[in-house]
């Protein structure tokens, strides 16, 4: 593995709190020096970054890989280079899987297929409940042990209020956090979209914002209760911000991430019966939005997470109400984070960084966010003011459900480095 010095970029570190025009040298995969004037040896390649950003890898805590079990969708190796091309130098893949991730060798051979790729580190998340069918947990110790470093049942929220009580204590004993997709089955059952003055006028049966909430409740309850770690995944209303920060004034170890399609749409995108507007939770009213741009500029909200979720064409191609739901994400979530809350002036640059990157290394235990000296090279280097038309044909996804197709972002990630290789390239991998 050759040096290299990336020569005269911003250089931007949440984790350190520096920005500014600087040189970094990596050697034998790890962060060297940064500064100016750098000595580098004969062999190191220098790469001119003017006028770009040099930061952390940028590191997604929620993406669905569908492999093993739904191949024709994603596959560990395509949604790695998705995420690569991206700025992601890890990600975290969910259990729905078929089979569940709900064992050793489960999470062992994703670990196999990601190495296998050697694109994006690729870090499983283990099943709460075995087959995620919410009766019996998995055994959290085995799959720790295989390299997982959460526990979901996303796709399905932990119904029973004992399992998730269960599962906080026990995941505590392993250090990692549980991740619950917060819904009452029984308030969103039938619903397509969010409930409000826009499902009255599609007429389509709708998910109210209290199916949300009141999971959101229990779970910082049961916090306060086990004193585990909670991860609140994809949240989408104000209600939900508003107790996130009094579970936070009080202490409690509660996180919470929010996907970029909330807080860049409302359930107004639905209308004319798109089904790549249609996730789960569904999109919410303008006020919900705001509330969840205002969590991340506060810190409510810990960190952004895309919620990657690939759907063959077919499946979305259906009556709105019976398509599957969810979006791919992984390449737009930079420009959505620069278009939607660093150009209004909501989060600056270092700020939406510490969010894609340091944050979420930060709350599950991840190496990464951090060009600190000696640590691993996970780099992305990106232009902001370029800027690029969305055209998911092009993309590295095997899915191409986005409803941000045609759209113009900013930011065009041009190098990703993991552990000092050079995995993408823009125009070349």
């Amino acid at each position: 593995m050759r040096p290299f010095l990336l020569k005269g970029g911003r250089v931007i570190d949440p984790s350190r709190l520096t920005d500014g025009v600087a040189d970094v040298y990596v050697v034998d995969g790890k962060i060297e020096s940064i500064g100016h004037n750098i000595e580098v040896g004969l062999d190191a390649d220098t790469i001119d970054v003017t006028g770009r950003v040099v930061a952390p890898g940028l590191i997604d805590v929620h993406v669905h890989l569908r492999e093993p079990g739904q191949e024709d969708q994603e596959t560990i190796a395509t949604g790695a280079m998705s995420a690569v091309a991206g700025g992601f130098t890890a990600i975290c893949s969910m259990p729905n899987t078929d089979p569940v991730t709900d064992n050793q060798a489960a999470v062992g051979f994703i670990v196999r297929q990601s190495i296998r790729a050697a694109k994006a580190r690729v870090y499983p998340i283990g099943a709460v409940s075995l087959g995620q069918r919410g009766e019996q947990l998995a055994e959290f110790g085995e799959l720790v042990g295989a390299g997982a470093v959460a526990v979901s049942d996303d796709g399905h929220p932990v119904v029973s209020s004992h399992l998730m009580r269960t599962a906080l204590e026990y995941a505590k004993v392993f250090g990692i956090p549980v991740a619950d997709h917060c819904e009452d089955m029984a308030l969103a059952k039938g619903g397509s979209m969010h409930e409000g003055i826009v499902s009255t006028r599609m007429g389509l049966q709708g998910i109210p914002s209290a199916a949300e909430e009141i999971m959101v409740a229990r779970d910082i309850i049961l916090a306060e209760l086990t004193g585990g770690h909670v991860h609140l995944c994809h949240m989408s209303t104000r209600g939900s911000v508003d107790l996130i920060r009094r579970a936070k004034d009080k202490g409690l170890r509660v996180t919470a991430e929010a996907a970029p399609h909330h807080f860049s749409l409302t359930h107004d995108r639905v209308l004319g019966y798109d089904t790549n507007a249609k996730m789960n939770p569904p999109l919410r009213e303008e006020e919900d939005r705001e509330a969840i741009r205002q969590a991340l500029k506060d810190g409510t909200i810990d960190v952004i997470a895309t919620d990657h979720a690939p759907h063959h064409y077919d499946a979305k191609e259906r009556e709105f109400d019976e398509a599957p739901n969810g979006i791919i994400g992984l390449e737009t979530a930079l420009g959505l984070g620069l278009r939607e809350l660093v150009e209004p002036g909501l989060l600056s640059l270092p700020e939406l960084l510490d969010r894609m990157s340091t944050q979420p290394a930060r709350v599950f235990n991840l190496s990464g966010g951090t060009l600190a000296i000696g640590a691993p090279a996970d780099i992305v280097v990106f232009d902001p003011a370029r800027r690029w038309t969305v055209d998911p044909t092009l993309g590295f996804s095997k899915s191409r459900n986005t409803p941000f197709a045609g759209e113009e972002l900013p930011g065009v990630v041009e190098w990703t480095f993991v552990d000092g290789r050079r995995v993408y390239r823009k125009g070349s991998s």
